[in-house]
């Protein structure tokens, strides 16, 4: 049997959550600092990407950003 076309009007196509993983600060901290200090260019595909944190660290990471000394 042949293959039929199907039109795409977008009302019938859900989007899944794009699939998740779960890694301790500390080994992202580790590996993300490595390849900083390397500049790996793969640093920049994600540049732009939003990251999930949880709300303590993001209050801990904003207050940082606000009371260290400019440069």
């Amino acid at each position: 049997m042949r293959p039929r076309l199907k039109l795409y009007t977008g009302e019938e196509e859900t989007f899944d959550a794009p699939p998740t993983m779960t890694i301790s600060f500390g080994e992202l901290m580790r590996i993300v600092d490595e390849a900083a200090q390397r500049k790996r260019s793969w640093m920049n595909d994600f540049s732009h990407d939003d990251v999930t944190i949880t709300e303590d660290l993001y209050e801990v990471l904003t207050e940082y950003a606000r009371l260290r000394p400019g440069a």
